[in-house]
């Protein structure tokens, strides 16, 4: 399977950058075909000028400013999202990148007065997301982890309709032990292997 894996975070020695390297050794592990976007390594830039956002609807030169990312997008049929939760949500590098990347006209058809958005992502079958968390699982359910809930439920809508969908945190990665960071990379590991 094609997998397209996204990567967020600034700095090369975090806890995140050994979890991308466990997920990337995991999927190659189980035989898949794989291209990396490390957003911040290839300094992506998040924000939507005026004029970018003023040919958002415009289908064909919509896609120009982010032309290579959207042929990931379209080559892939799997996507891993690996980043740390800040905030209870996506990084805004990462929100960027869905709000420039995930255009109409590639991604959705625009809702009309006759029918409703329709999705145009069909060959992604599966959304898997890798992150860590500072808060404790309680916490974050009780804010209703807004992050996991634009990826897995807003983007698994514009994907195939029985889309599989996998949320691995590290909850309380503020307070982690080396012993709970290898139990979480062990689990990622045999986790994305099945998936």
């Amino acid at each position: 399977m094609r997998a397209l894996v996204v990567y967020c975070h600034p700095c090369a020695e975090s806890f995140n950058a050994a979890v991308l390297r466990t997920v990337l050794a995991s999927l190659e592990a189980a035989g898949h075909e794989i291209r990396l976007v490390d957003l911040y390594a290839e300094g992506f830039q998040p924000a939507m000028n005026a004029e970018e956002r003023r040919g958002y609807h415009d289908h064909g030169s919509n896609v120009e400013p982010v032309r290579t990312h959207v042929e990931n997008i379209l080559w892939c049929e799997m996507l891993v999202f690996v980043y740390p939760t800040w905030w209870f949500g996506l990084p805004a590098m990462l929100k960027g990148w869905l709000d420039r990347v995930w255009v109409p006209h590639v991604t959705f058809e625009m809702p009309t007065e006759a029918s409703g958005m329709r999705p145009r992502m069909q060959h992604i079958r599966k959304i898997a997301v890798v992150t860590t968390c500072g808060a404790s699982w309680w916490v974050s359910k009780l804010i209703g982890e807004p992050g996991r809930r634009t990826l897995l439920r807003g983007m698994r809508a514009l994907c195939a309709p029985r889309c599989r969908t996998l949320y691995l945190a590290h909850y309380k990665m503020d307070s982690s032990t080396s012993e709970s960071r290898s139990c979480y990379l062990a689990m990622v590991t045999r986790r994305l292997k099945r998936f």
